[in-house]
């Protein structure tokens, strides 16, 4: 009542200034949705603005077409500021558009869970909001279908690290194979030098034995042909030694060669007759010893 009173007296004092402003107000906002419309945004951002800030007309739909058309400029921030405003709307339906604009802004991959709650809220303001609907369910099974993606690059990765690790560990044991089966062939190889090794020293030393064997023997022919070299040297200097004896003792001497000369006997005759009386000397003395014997054996004295 106060309020209509208050008015009553400004239109009673000034009618015509008043009439005037809200005559000018009327225009700037037809002016202004006309620019809307025709998607003159700049020209719209303009009169809305000079009916927000000179003419401090205080109306909601008036500011979300403001900021509708900042955000159709890509001026984001003063967008943003305004629709931010507007979420504390006591009109329902302006309330759901700012959220749903929100939404919209905030609609990202670093920003997704944000925007689907604007879009949420939109739909909490104003059910029968299809635009916010069609944001939440189309952003809600974007989301889904890229955690249902995510989830199996994760199981894809997960298994290809599974993968890279098996391959990992099968290369990893085969490498390990191989270099089993290389020191175990190094160990063969050495193993069979060595006994090539060996068998050559011990053939070295074989050889050497049978040379030194047959060096001996050589030296023990050697000797021994030396040792029959100096006794048959020996004997034949013996055997010459005992032939100039014998010749020596056959000779006869001067004076026996005279007597005989005397007696008219040769030497060889001499010689003959000599050698029967060696004979019959030996026979004789033989004889008595064989005697001698055959009377030891009758166990007769002697006597």
């Amino acid at each position: 009542m106060k309020l209509y009173l208050v008015a009553f007296l400004i239109l009673a004092l000034d009618p015509i200034g008043n009439l005037d402003r809200v005559a000018k107000r009327n225009a700037l906002k037809k002016e202004a949705k006309e620019a809307f419309m025709k998607e003159d945004y700049k020209t719209a951002i303009e009169k809305y603005s000079y009916l927000r800030d000179s003419l401090n007309v205080r109306d909601d739909n008036i500011l979300l077409n403001l900021a509708t058309a900042q955000f159709k400029v890509a001026d984001s921030a003063s967008a943003l500021s305004n629709y931010q405003k507007l979420t504390s709307s006591k009109d329902r339906n302006v309330q759901s558009v700012a959220y749903q604009q929100l939404g919209v802004m905030n609609n990202n991959p670093q920003k997704q869970k944000e925007a689907l709650d604007y879009f949420k809220k939109a739909l909490k303001a104003n059910p029968g909001n299809e635009d916010a609907r069609y944001n939440y369910e189309l952003l809600k099974k974007l989301m889904k279908e890229q955690e249902n993606q995510q989830d199996q690059q994760n199981k894809d990765d997960k298994n290809k690290d599974q993968q890279n690790k098996d391959d990992k560990e099968k290369q990893d044991q085969e490498k390990d194979k191989k270099d089993q089966q290389e020191k175990d062939q190094q160990q063969k190889d050495q193993d069979k030098g060595d006994k090539q090794d060996q068998e050559q020293k011990d053939q070295q030393q074989q050889d050497q034995q049978q040379k030194d064997q047959e060096q001996q023997e050589q030296n023990q022919d050697q000797q021994d042909a030396d040792e029959k070299k100096d006794k048959e040297q020996k004997e034949g200097q013996q055997q010459e030694q005992n032939e100039e004896n014998k010749d020596k003792k056959d000779e006869v001497p001067p004076s026996t060669q005279k007597k005989l000369q005397e007696m008219k006997i040769s030497p060889e005759k001499a010689k003959m007759i000599l050698e029967a009386m060696k004979n019959q000397e030996v026979q004789y003395i033989q004889q008595n010893r064989k005697k001698a014997k055959n009377r030891t054996k009758n166990d007769k004295p002697d006597w």
